[in-house]
């Protein structure tokens, strides 16, 4: 972080375009895990690219901070900023327009105000789908999404964010306005800025509008949860749908029997679908084109499951409303594990055929380090897992803080000699600098130093996320 920032402050506000000002009230230096308490001198809402570039180029001139906000529900702390001089929070809700959409191209331009549920919306309006989804749809924002390169529950099929946009508008540390919001599947024509800015957490700049990709929506959609007897069975499961049904697998959920437990502890009312609860499972989701059926699909799948002795048990959805029902129990583990509160959450990926011994390592070293409770869960299909610790029955994850920052590195640690990463999903905000810092490829991050310095040598863009 820069040493001679300036705070935000009434000087500043004196050279801001008019009616941008908001109360900075609490909920704008919030973050859902509590991990970080930040601060603001003044909140910025533009509502436009024009503003949005007026309020940035202030900042430059005076060496203000300026920490970009969405919706807040990033899980790193890229959203707040707890040290030095108070910055300006520069809120994009007001720029929450869907300025145009383009259904037989498969494009949507929507501003980075727009919740991923109002754009899930406004694509199923004109019968499409934006496949992004996540647990906080409903307040997470396209600029957040794209500034993290979100992924989701549905990578396996679509990608994530970056490859689900075509282009982007954007205002840069200058001040300048970078429109690009090209509506192409191809186009070289130099350095892909898009790619970019997409992922960087607003280091680089400000995402102000996407070109977003929009999907058919599949005429046949099944649902089904299977008891698997180990995270290997698992994965041969998922082999066996890849195999089986080519680019229709949607998603592959792993489930862990302690997040079952954590949600009879959360939600009482919520009906399980096993009893006793099983140690592993699978959800499955799949899409297919008019004329397949796939409840068949996913019985052929369970019967090729069970003959392989993969599978043990399930149910398959035979209705909309039973579907919706299996995927609030993964959707809802999140909330459940916060009920019951982490010692420390994981977001990792690992090589698939590295993921089960992964497993059996890190579980036998959480073992020789104390009394806690593992609930591993995630996006199977993309080798993405949520690998939390928390307290034994009776404890409380206080009692654990002495543990939580070397728990965390060995864990990471360990998924990085595999090859993987200590970032899935969630970015790394301010809450894994250190570990970029320490395990990065070297070439990569002076480069990534380098792209920082010549684009906002005065360090102002969201100071103290993603390079230390």
């Amino acid at each position: 972080m820069s040493a001679d920032l300036n705070p935000a402050d009434e000087r500043l506000a004196a050279r801001l375009p008019a009616g941008v000002l908001r109360e900075p009230s609490p909920a704008y230096t919030e973050e859902p895990r509590g991990r970080f308490h930040g601060q603001a001198g003044l909140v910025a809402a533009p509502r436009d690219a024009e503003e949005c570039a007026a309020i940035i180029r202030a900042c430059a001139a005076a060496r203000v901070p300026v920490v970009p906000r969405g919706g807040g529900t990033g899980l790193v702390g890229g959203q707040v900023m707890p040290d030095g001089p108070a910055p300006l929070i520069l809120s994009l809700e007001r720029m929450a327009a869907i300025r145009a959409t383009h259904p037989d191209e498969g494009v949507m331009i929507a501003e980075a105000g727009v919740t991923l549920q109002a754009a899930r919306d406004a694509a199923a309006a004109v019968g499409r789908q934006f496949p992004l989804s996540l647990a906080s749809q409903g307040s997470a924002r396209i600029g957040g999404v794209l500034s993290t390169n979100a992924g989701g529950v549905n990578v396996l099929r679509y990608g994530n964010a970056r490859a689900l946009c075509l282009g982007v508008e954007a205002v840069l540390p200058s001040g300048q306005v970078m429109r690009d919001l090209k509506r192409l599947r191809k186009d070289n024509t130099g350095y892909d800025l898009r790619d970019l800015l997409i992922g960087a957490e607003g280091t680089l700049g400000i995402i102000t509008a996407a070109a977003l990709v929009l999907a058919p929506i599949p005429a046949e959609t099944g649902v089904a949860l299977m008891v698997v007897d180990s995270p290997e069975a698992a994965l041969s499961l998922l082999a066996q749908a890849q195999a089986r049904l080519a680019g229709g697998v949607t998603a592959f959920e792993l489930i862990s029997g302690q997040g079952l437990h954590f949600l009879a502890e959360a939600f009482p009312q919520m009906r399980q679908p096993f009893a006793p609860i099983p140690d592993w499972m699978a959800l499955i989701e799949v899409g297919l084109p008019a004329g397949l059926s796939s409840a068949r699909a996913l019985e052929g799948l369970f019967d090729a499951g069970l003959a392989a002795g993969l599978v043990h048990d399930g149910t398959i959805a035979q209705s909309g409303r039973q579907a919706a029902d299996l995927w609030a129990l993964r959707e809802h583990i999140p909330l459940a594990n916060r009920h019951v509160g982490a010692i420390a959450s994981h977001d990792i990926s690992l090589p698939l055929s590295e993921i089960a011994a992964f497993l059996r390592d890190a579980g036998a070293m959480i073992a020789a380090e104390g009394d806690m409770r593992i609930n591993c869960f995630g996006h199977l299909g993309d080798g993405n897992l949520h690998y939390n610790l928390f307290p034994a029955k009776g404890r409380k994850r206080e009692e654990y803080d002495g543990q939580r920052r070397a728990l965390s590195h060995s864990i990471h640690q360990m998924v990085v000699e595999r090859g993987g990463s200590f970032s899935a999903e969630h970015g790394v905000g301010r809450l894994k600098t250190t570990e970029l810092a320490a395990w990065a490829d070297p070439a990569r991050l002076a480069a990534m130093r380098a792209i920082k310095q010549a684009l906002d040598p005065a360090g102002i863009m969201n100071p103290g996320a993603v390079l230390i």
